[in-house]
């Protein structure tokens, strides 16, 4: 009985951590361009990765399946994209 409790359990965290997740098709509708980086973080949290090549910053926020890319210059949004949103 205790093992299902914790499979019970283990079921409810993970369906808890993806309802919360901000990954959703709401949130990059809020996206806009000229949105500075400190708003985005503030919409989707920390990015998972970041890289910077010359002028633009090129960041990403989940993973290679679903993930929500933005590339910035000058701290502003200049183009986004999606994949696999909820």
């Amino acid at each position: 009985m205790t093992a299902r409790i914790r499979i019970a359990a283990l079921l409810a965290l993970t369906l808890l951590a993806s309802a919360c997740s901000k990954l959703t098709v709401e949130n990059y509708d809020r996206l806009k361009v000229g949105m500075r980086f400190d708003e985005v973080k503030q919409l989707l949290g920390a990015p998972t990765r970041c890289s910077d090549l010359l002028t633009v910053r090129s960041c990403t926020w989940g993973d290679d399946q679903r993930y929500i890319q933005v590339n910035f210059v000058a701290d502003q949004v200049v183009v986004f994209n999606a994949q696999n949103l909820r």
